[in-house]
């Protein structure tokens, strides 16, 4: 039976996960699963813990978090599993605030995913490479340049405390300095896109904060990303508009282009501030890659 190393954020949901997740834990090894635990003191730690625990030989993952834990244990795992000949694989308990990459299989959480964990439910994930000035990230859910970042640095720094909600907080408050402004970048080494837009948003699964169906069509295991791209648009509209995202019927909108892609270019001339599965990072993006079925995921 393989063993599992499960990742705690004990801070994540707002110290919800450190309340709840022993209790959690304790019926995944009542039910005969063989799990071992670590739990993160400082942001970044989780990366650190999962790269040391892949050169230990440990294969099986489960984030116990929100999605930022899912980010930091994929990081700790690429791209050295790239090399490896068994394909590691991430569990869930999703015990923090946004947990928007379950969503795209149920909206059960906690419960949903254990089941799945007990029960061996495995399937194939990509997982997505994000090359910088300084570096290369990996993530599985979503990245965002542009309004949604501006939305989740706001949403983080003053209104992590009502979580889901706390997105929806962001999102009216940012539209009061909406401003649209170029994000060059080609899909497939085709034409670049350079005109003016709110923000543009590169997707392997389907939600974003929580319940919000950004890329309605996203398929975690096709190859593509979803790219959406919200073009110039007047405050008022984007008050109007956004609900629409709940049902991921914004994409209808005039002012929302769908695109689908293996690779993307950018072609922006300075940093900028991304949102990654959650996380807000300051970066230079210079090529995003799909690296087909390299990771199973537990769900």
């Amino acid at each position: 039976m393989s063993k599992f190393l499960a990742i705690v954020n004990p801070a994540a949901g707002g110290g919800r996960c450190g309340r709840l997740a022993e209790e959690a834990l304790a019926s995944l090894r009542a039910a005969g699963l063989d799990v071992d635990v670590a739990r993160t003191s400082a942001a970044g730690e989780g990366t650190t813990l999962a790269r040391d625990a892949y050169r230990a030989g440990i294969r099986d993952f489960i984030a116990v978090g929100g999605d930022g834990t899912g980010f930091e244990i994929v990081n700790g795992l690429y791209p050295e599993a790239l090399e490896g000949s068994v394909r590691p694989s991430l569990g869930f308990l999703p015990l923090g605030t946004g947990n928007s990459f379950l969503r795209d299989f149920s909206a059960g959480g906690a419960s949903y995913s254990a089941e799945s964990l007990i029960n061996g439910q495995r399937r194939p994930c990509d997982v997505v490479r994000l090359r910088h000035k300084e570096g290369e990230l990996f993530y599985i859910n979503i990245l965002s340049l542009g309004f949604v970042a501006d939305v989740c640095t706001l949403a983080n720094e003053r209104f992590k405390r009502f979580g889901e909600l706390g997105y929806g907080l962001g999102v009216v408050v940012t539209v009061a300095g909406l401003r649209c402004a170029p994000i060059p970048f080609s899909v497939d080494e085709g034409a670049i896109h350079d005109e003016p837009i709110a923000f543009v948003s590169i997707n392997n699964s389907r939600f974003t904060g929580g319940k919000m169906m950004m890329a309605p069509l996203a398929d975690i295991a096709d190859g593509q990303v979803d790219v959406i791209v919200v073009g110039r648009i007047g405050r008022l509209k984007l008050v109007r508009t956004f609900p629409k995202i709940f049902g991921g019927t914004h994409v209808d909108d005039p002012a929302v282009r769908s695109m689908r892609g293996r690779s993307l270019a950018f072609h922006v001339t300075g940093p900028l501030a991304a949102m990654i599965d959650g996380e807000v990072i300051s970066l230079w993006p210079e090529r995003l890659d799909v690296l087909p079925h390299a990771l199973e995921v537990r769900v």
